[in-house]
């Protein structure tokens, strides 16, 4: 009798992917956004100075135009974004108010330590329309927190200071650890800006606000060190699975 032979193919393991966190949450957020009436624009994330920074009231002598800042190619003639709000800018020349844009992405500046990195993610949105309230704005953050971290999450807003924001605030949430951890900048449209857009700033107003995705991520996974989303560590981001 010949000897008997197993050629039955290996068994292979079942051990399927998963979206990286930072790319789930915003989408999640962006999810939630569209629920709420938003229209996703996109752009480049290759700009110029004038979309990243003189349309949206950044004067030539602020620090974030530095080279110490900001990533700049050919000889400072285009950068890399370093926020999402020049999507914003590109939507408003091309739509008239009312409208209600997001966009979502990839932004660029020169930090890295345990909250931040050289590359981010954003979601940013601005709604304009007549008569919009600093009200308005404060009752669209809290929707959008507690729909991410329910309703007793503790959550401050912060007065601050934004070149195409006046009033301005940033809100910071109460992480496990017991620190403050700033996830958003936000506040009501600059005029200026508005009148760059071409927009009656006489007659419309609007609000702004810009979502830091990693960082909402380390409050929901309890990450303390936003470097670890990209340390290509399986053990780490199998934690991590979706369906």
């Amino acid at each position: 009798m010949p000897e008997h032979k197993d050629i039955l193919p290996p068994e292979l393991i079942k051990d399927s992917g998963s979206f990286h966190p930072i790319n789930h949450m915003k989408d999640s957020i962006m999810n939630l956004l569209i629920s709420f009436g938003f229209e996703i624009v996109d752009g480049p994330e290759i700009e110029t100075e004038e979309f990243n920074f003189d349309m949206l009231n950044i004067k030539k002598s602020h620090p974030a135009r530095q080279m110490h800042d900001t990533f700049y190619v050919e000889n400072k003639s285009y950068l890399l974004r370093t926020h999402t709000s020049p999507v914003q800018i590109r939507g408003m020349l091309e739509k008239k108010p009312p409208l209600a844009f997001i966009s979502g992405g990839k932004v660029y500046r020169k930090d890295d330590d345990a909250t931040h990195l050289p590359m981010f993610h954003q979601v940013e949105g601005i709604y304009v329309d007549e008569n919009i309230s600093f009200a308005q704005l404060k009752d669209l953050i809290y929707k959008i927190i507690y729909s991410l971290f329910g309703e007793n999450v503790e959550l401050r807003f912060r007065p601050s200071y934004f070149p195409f924001t006046e009033p301005s605030a940033e809100v910071d949430i109460l992480s496990k650890e017991g620190e403050w951890l700033e996830i958003l900048g936000c506040g009501i449209v600059n005029p200026v800006v508005l009148e760059n857009c071409n927009i009656d700033a006489n007659k419309y107003s609007g609000l702004a606000f810009g979502l830091g995705i990693e960082r909402i991520a380390m409050l929901k996974h309890g990450v303390l060190d936003i470097r670890e989303f990209y340390k290509s560590n399986l053990d780490f981001l199998s934690q991590f699975k979706w369906r």
